[in-house]
Parts: C-alpha cells; structure tokens; sequence
C-alpha cells in the first residue's frame, strides 16, 4: 500500500493542527502566500491534498503556490466582481425613466435637500415604459426599478401634503339686549 503524502513527509496530526490555526492567524493575502508555502514545504506541492487535509480552497492554494513561487503577490479586483448596475446595461432606459418621472417630481417645499418627491410607484413606472413601447421581457423587475429610482434620488412618497382647509368660522352674532 502506498504510504500518504503526509506519512511519507513525517507530518503528524498535531503538526496539521497546529499549522492550521497558525495559518488561521495570518491576514490575507500573505495567508495564500503562507499556505502556498507549506503546501510546496509539507505536501510536495498537492493542491487536493490541502484541500483534504486543512479544508483551505484549492485555487486559493495554488494561487498562494504561484505567489510564493514568483515573490509577486497577485491583486484581488472585487469591485469587478458582481453585476452591472441596471443603469450601467441600459443608459437608454435610464433616460426614458427620468422622461416619465421628470413631470411627476417636485422637490422639498423648504428645498433643505436635492432629493425629489414623487407620487408614482415603481410599478407605476414599470407599466408607463410598457406602454412606451418596451418589451415586458427586456424591461427589469418592478423591485429592480424601485432600486434604480432610488439611486437616482427620486423618494416615492406624496408629492405633496395636503392640508385639510378648515372652513372659516363666522362670528357669532352678538345678542343684543334692548333695555327699554
């Protein structure tokens, strides 16, 4: 029987446990880059047996091989990461939204703020660009649109309050008393 990778290297159990939380210890990126190194050190270089034996991810290894191997330490772009923002897919959309909302929209009475006050919902909008002309299938969901109005600043309450007009009251017609 062929002896395993950690038997053949006189790795113990108490040795993987202790690189293990050691490793825990270390901030990325330099903790690729470490378990890079005890995979080349420890394990001939075996991604798969890291894997099994630390529970570390094997592409996060055998990123950490290459780094440790070259010196470079490889950059992360998690802002690239994601989707694309509705308005960033379809500009056009966006500019039809603002066409619809742009009649509908009132800013604050006392303008403390840029923010615009509209009485239209996002479903509301939805079945406005429907009518416009787009096709339901290409047009996002109504909670989508909601989003994108709200990152565009518009805040969908009422355009504007309304105050209940009290009638005015007469005055009392004063009794006069005739002392006669």
């Amino acid at each position: 029987m062929k002896p395993t990778t950690l038997a053949r290297n006189g790795v113990s159990a108490e040795m993987v446990e202790l690189i293990g939380r050691l490793i825990d210890l270390i901030a990325w990126p330099a903790r690729r880059r470490a378990m890079g190194d005890v995979t080349m050190a420890l394990l001939d270089g075996k991604r798969r047996v890291a894997e099994d034996v630390f529970g570390w991810n094997r592409k996060a290894v055998e990123l950490g091989i290459h780094e440790y191997q070259t010196g470079i330490a490889c950059v992360n772009d998690i802002t690239a990461r994601g989707k694309p923002k509705t308005e960033d897919k379809h500009p056009k959309l966006l500019a039809e939204i603002q066409t619809i909302m742009e009649p509908h929209s009132e800013s604050e009475s006392s303008l403390r703020t840029t923010l615009l006050y509209t009485n239209m919902t996002a479903k509301t909008v939805h079945e406005a660009l429907v009518q416009k002309g787009w096709p339901e299938q290409s047009l996002p969901s109504v909670r989508t649109i909601s989003n994108l109005l709200n990152r565009q600043d518009y805040r969908l309450r009422t355009v504007a309050k309304s105050k209940v007009q009290k009638k005015p009251t007469k005055p009392m017609p004063s009794l006069k008393t005739s002392e006669a």
